[in-house]
């Protein structure tokens, strides 16, 4: 496995080059990023964390604000405010523990992270059991149950493997090599195992059973809900958003106002009793957004005005929202919005006598 390791690794951003040591910041923050999401979509993000926080301290420094404005698009948002906290936490104490038992008394690192980030950063004799790994080890040792459902029998085998001479002289190496085998040879399908190293050793290819490895899990339906959010823009180009509540989905994220989200279809009347003060309101659109345990239907409205009042929230210039907290839900909102927006005018202002008349009644 090593020796196939040298030949076919990956370069990665985060990755240290044969002979350098990783960097413990670098390791953690793309373990983090990692979780749920893939290596294609995390690159980008990450690439752009380290730019702007170059090191834990300055990472630690920064406004949760700024962290999630980062993170926006990247999902599982928990992620982000755990990364902001475990920052502060490692930069006050000076570094990161070296150990698995360690790590995991930090905010947002569970025990696959804790055993990557102690093999791959502190070269610990430990092998982090991903979804790749997981594959591997059912198709390698014939595992015949669903993998959520054969955790300690993967942990066994994996710590079978771990024990490996030459695992335990390049624990760092080893659990990268499984994670590349998984990515490029043992695929979920269509694996190649004419290039695997551990073809001679894999009881689901002597059985010829590798395609029927792992064993698939039981599908669930998604529960649906419904919701509706509001764009409400005024003369200056400036949209009215809120900050969602810090703890549950999508905590600490920007969004714009609308509904609570619910099982039952909101009708223009009730949802409309959720909006913003506006004169007038024009359906924009429909979008829909999958979420691990829902799937949620939005419908989007769009008014303009000339000035808001924003009691319950803040104006943001609509040339920055690329630059605000907002989740991939709330970016299809916008883009619903915006290609609406090209047919909502903006209401005409009063006659002058009106106008004066107003000013009048605001002065007294």
């Amino acid at each position: 496995m090593l020796g196939w390791y040298d030949r076919n690794r990956r370069s990665l951003p985060w990755r240290a080059a044969p002979g350098e040591v990783a960097d413990p910041y670098r390791v953690w923050l793309s373990e983090i990023m990692l979780q749920q999401t893939n290596v294609v979509a995390v690159i980008p993000y990450y690439e752009a964390f380290v730019s702007r926080f170059p090191r834990i301290a300055a990472l630690a420094a920064a406004e949760e604000q700024a962290v999630l404005s980062l993170w926006a698009g990247l999902g599982y948002y928990a992620r982000a405010r755990n990364l902001h906290a475990c920052a502060r936490i490692v930069a006050a104490q000076g570094g990161f523990p070296d150990s698995e038992s360690g790590l995991r008394a930090l905010p947002g690192i569970g025990a696959y992270t804790a055993a990557a980030i102690a093999a791959i950063a502190f070269q610990r004799p430990a092998v982090p059991i991903d979804g790749n790994v997981a594959r591997i080890l059912s198709r390698v040792f014939m595992i015949d149950l669903p993998l959520a459902r054969a955790g300690r029998i993967l942990a066994a085998r994996a710590a079978d493997l771990g024990a490996d001479r030459d695992a335990r002289a390049r624990p760092g190496d080893f659990a990268q090599a499984l994670f590349d085998l998984g990515a490029a040879i043992c695929t979920p399908t269509s694996p190649d195992c004419s290039a695997c190293p551990w073809r001679d050793g894999c009881g689901a290819f002597a059985a010829g059973r590798v395609g029927a490895l792992p064993v698939a899990k039981e599908r669930k339906t998604r529960p649906l809900r419904h919701g509706v959010h509001f764009w409400l823009e005024d003369g200056q180009g400036r949209v009215l958003l809120r900050r969602r509540a810090p703890e549950g989905l999508l905590g600490g994220m920007s969004e714009l106002p609308g509904t609570p989200w619910r099982a039952a279809a909101w009708s223009d009347a009730e949802a409309l009793a959720h909006a913003p003060a506006a004169s007038a309101w024009t359906k924009a659109g429909a979008i829909r957004h999958v979420f691990t345990h829902f799937e949620l239907h939005l419908t989007v409205f769009v008014a303009r005005i000339g000035a808001i009042n924003p009691d319950e929230g803040f104006l943001a210039a609509i040339a920055t929202l690329d630059a605000q907290a907002l989740p991939s839900v709330m970016m299809k909102c916008v883009r619903a919005a915006q290609s609406a927006t090209d047919m909502v005018a903006m209401p005409a202002p009063p006659p002058h006598s009106a106008r004066k008349k107003a000013a009048k009644e605001r002065r007294s």
